[in-house]
């Protein structure tokens, strides 16, 4: 133990080190914008599947939910490193405060919004709420030789497979994701496994730090537009966040009025409501929208407002597809 607290004072004191978390690294807001942007895409496309103006449920398209892990788990790493960069040279009680009030709140203010919003699926422990109490928890092993934190964050990143248990299915331990059925909610970062990113961060930034050439790192500057427009939005993360889904589902809530539903999605819908069977629904509202495709009559469908020549013809082609395709 002695040879691994050397190994971290001597991170925390060496010049390069003290020099290296002077600067404001251009290349952590570069990352940390690509990730917001990256965020940005992503809840277009969730917006854009909610408001069903296209007919694509992303929810259930396994690449579109590992990229949304992969947003998540770069915001953790870049916090765990952001966490370590601040406090190389010792605990620095008021900003750490200052700034765990500050992604607290928003964590905060993003489950009273979502409460009234989506008040079956409100936001209870998100990535705000995540980053907020990893902060605290990760404290210690600012201390840590980088290897030991490796080993807790590999612990972590594994336990939902050791340890998930109907025990933990409880509302008030839902926050750890140790439980057997994951929670009804928008955005879902227990601690487990996701602790662990921001372990990684820590470690690699206390490993990067005692570094000399890192100090190359931290004096590097985003010398071209995209670069400095990725710079502004790392920067501006936290208020970018917080705005950019009103922004976005108030500006496509106004489209989806205009336009209507997508066909294929409208059909989906009624169909669920009809038959209940999930696996009939994507045959046969296929075949029916090569017979109905007209996206106004959807509309009027869902919106009750169909004329009996529309419910007719859709009916029509209902049950010829049925002949097609039978229930199983």
């Amino acid at each position: 133990m002695p040879s691994l607290m050397r190994q971290t004072d001597l991170t925390a004191t060496s010049p390069h080190a003290r020099a290296a978390a002077s600067q404001r690294w251009d290349a952590i807001d570069v990352a940390r914008g690509i990730a917001i942007a990256a965020m940005i895409v992503y809840h277009f496309s969730w917006d854009l599947s909610f408001l069903q103006l296209i007919g694509t449920n992303i929810l259930q398209v396994p690449a579109w939910r590992w990229f949304a892990r992969a947003i998540a788990g770069s915001f953790l790493a870049l916090a765990g490193f952001g966490l370590a960069l601040a406090h190389v040279q010792g605990f620095r009680r008021v900003p750490f405060l200052r700034r765990l009030m500050k992604v607290g709140g928003a964590a905060l203010a993003v489950t009273l919004v979502t409460y009234f919003a989506f008040p079956q699926s409100y936001i209870f422990f998100g990535i705000l709420h995540c980053i907020a109490v990893s902060s605290v928890l990760a404290l210690p092993f600012l201390r840590l030789n980088p290897a030991l934190t490796f080993v807790f964050a590999v612990f972590c990143l594994i336990a939902p497979w050791l340890f998930t248990s109907p025990a933990f299915d409880a509302p008030w331990l839902d926050w750890l994701g140790l439980g057997a059925s994951d929670p009804v909610t928008n955005d879902y970062v227990p601690i487990f496994p996701w602790f662990g990113l921001v372990l990684i961060g820590v470690a690699v930034g206390k490993m990067l730090l005692s570094q000399q050439e890192t100090l190359g790192l931290a004096r590097w500057r985003a010398d071209n537009p995209l670069a400095r427009l990725m710079v502004w939005g790392g920067r501006k993360s936290l208020p970018i966040y917080l705005t950019h889904q009103i922004i976005l589902l108030g500006a496509l809530y106004g489209v989806a009025q205009i336009l209507g539903p997508n066909p294929s999605a409208a059909c989906r819908q009624i169909c669920l409501a009809q038959n209940g069977n999930p696996e009939l629904c994507p045959p046969v509202c296929s075949c029916i929208l090569q017979q109905v495709p007209e996206r106004d009559i959807w509309k009027r469908l869902l919106d009750n407002n169909a004329a009996g020549d529309d419910t007719t013809r859709i009916s029509r082609a209902a049950q010829q597809c049925m002949r097609q395709s039978p229930p199983s």
